[in-house]
């Protein structure tokens, strides 16, 4: 059981919404700054919205997330909160850096004005703070760095967290994830659910493709991402996991024509034959992270292969009414 207070920034998310479900049932008390919450989504169709005490706002409002630690008693603070697709932070860099670095600020400053209160943070962050990096797999003493807007904005994030323990003592750990997908992630143009829907409504599924070769990724099953953030929180009883950043991936580095093949097979659909299209913009080619720190330090390693966590998406998706949405 879990008694802990939590402020989970990004409940109603993807991602945030398969956290929230697990604290609860666990006995943990939740709270959220909630914006917005697609209706469509885990947090409104698995009546979430009524376990999780949200409160109305933006995480831009940094004197609503400090009166949220405050009245609530927040003990342990969870920050998902970002704008998480590449492609809307490159159509928008503005909006979409003010969210994902001073947002980040604003959490990270609220806790530091509570720390009577606020025992544990723990930021989500991602393998994009690596950059271009030729050296695979990713570990977590390589450079920072980031070569376009998504990946700055994690970055930057990632180096203002760890700084609030370097300066401050702030009890706060950064957790880099790989690309997650699993049921509930409602965002079509990513990968995997863009290739399900597609398959299941009879369409061809789309392909980007660099001009320089293939991307190849790290792709972790939501499930695992779940079980790296109660890993973490646990070791953070430890003083010495405070400050550290570390790497959650499935340490596989998949060709994206490889994984649109796999889900092809897993949905019998082998017939169809993809669309090639391509890439909108500059991306990291390959992309694979290294996460034995995780492993001796945490007690943490994924237990899914990339066929059972695809087994149990696609079936997520079999159960949502797909065919009403459209292509875009």
């Amino acid at each position: 059981m879990i008694k802990n207070k939590f402020l989970l920034t990004g409940a109603s998310g993807f991602t945030g919404a398969w956290l929230a479900e697990h604290l609860l049932d666990e006995g943990a008390q939740v709270s959220t700054i909630l914006s917005d919450a697609d209706p469509d989504g885990n947090f409104i169709r698995n009546g979430l919205i009524r376990r999780v005490k949200c409160v109305e706002g933006s995480i831009l409002d940094f004197d609503l997330i400090a009166r949220t630690i405050a009245d609530f008693n927040i003990d342990s603070v969870f920050h998902l909160a970002a704008v998480s697709v590449e492609h809307k932070v490159f159509e928008n860099p503005r909006e979409s850096l003010d969210v994902n670095i001073r947002g980040t600020c604003h959490v990270l400053e609220a806790c530091r004005m509570n720390t009577k209160l606020v025992q544990k943070v723990i930021v989500a962050s991602s393998d994009k703070v690596y950059g271009d990096n030729p050296h695979l797999p990713y570990r977590e003493d390589m450079p920072v760095q980031g070569m376009n807007p998504y990946d700055a904005s994690k970055a930057c994030g990632d180096l203002i967290a760890r700084s609030y323990h370097q300066s401050y003592g702030l009890p706060v750990t950064v957790a880099r994830f790989a690309n997650i997908y699993g049921g509930g992630d409602l965002n079509w143009s990513r990968l995997v659910p863009q290739t399900i829907r597609c398959l299941l409504q009879g369409n061809r599924p789309n392909v980007r493709m660099p001009p320089n070769g293939v991307y190849k990724r790290d792709f972790m099953y939501v499930k695992d991402q779940v079980r790296a953030y109660i890993a973490l929180f646990a070791a953070m009883d430890r003083s010495e996991v405070w400050g550290q950043a570390y790497n959650f991936g499935s340490g596989v580095c998949t060709g994206i024509p490889d994984l649109v093949g796999r889900i092809q097979r897993l949905m019998h659909r082998e017939d169809v034959v993809p669309l090639v299209v391509p890439a909108k913009h500059r991306e990291i080619l390959h992309q694979q992270l290294q996460w034995e720190k995780a492993s001796k330090e945490l007690g943490w390693s994924p237990i899914y292969s990339i066929d059972e966590g695809l087994i149990e998406t696609i079936e997520w998706y079999k159960q949502f009414p797909i065919e009403s949405t459209t292509i875009g």
